[in-house]
């Protein structure tokens, strides 16, 4: 699946890095510890989170992840929005919490 599939089917708003919409999705990791994602996400998961600093762009980044989910209608600081356009990291919104977000990414990976 490509992000812009999952952009599509779960009505997730694109705050930035639209440019990267057609990376694949390999997996999903759930987590709001930056030490722990680095440690224990794949190449190609989505990030779902409650974290909207600088910070989080630069694990992805790392990790190489797909694309980052902000629950609960979170907004991040112009530096991450800044950061994520210049590395074509899609940063996605929904205003949906952490279990129910993941409960319909869980049924589109898996279906």
């Amino acid at each position: 699946m490509k992000v812009k599939e999952l952009v599509d089917k779960l009505d997730l708003k694109v705050l930035a890095g639209g440019q990267g919409l057609d990376r694949d999705i390999d997996g999903c990791y759930i987590s709001d510890l930056l030490s722990d994602v680095m440690g224990n996400a794949y190449e190609g998961n989505i990030w779902i989170t409650l974290q909207t600093h600088k910070n989080v762009m630069a694990v992805a980044s790392l990790k190489e992840l797909s694309c980052i989910i902000l629950v609960k209608n979170l907004v991040p600081n112009d530096e991450t929005i800044a950061q994520s356009d210049e590395e074509g990291l899609p940063l996605l919104q929904t205003n949906l919490p952490t279990y129910e977000i993941a409960g319909m990414v869980y049924n589109l990976l898996h279906q």
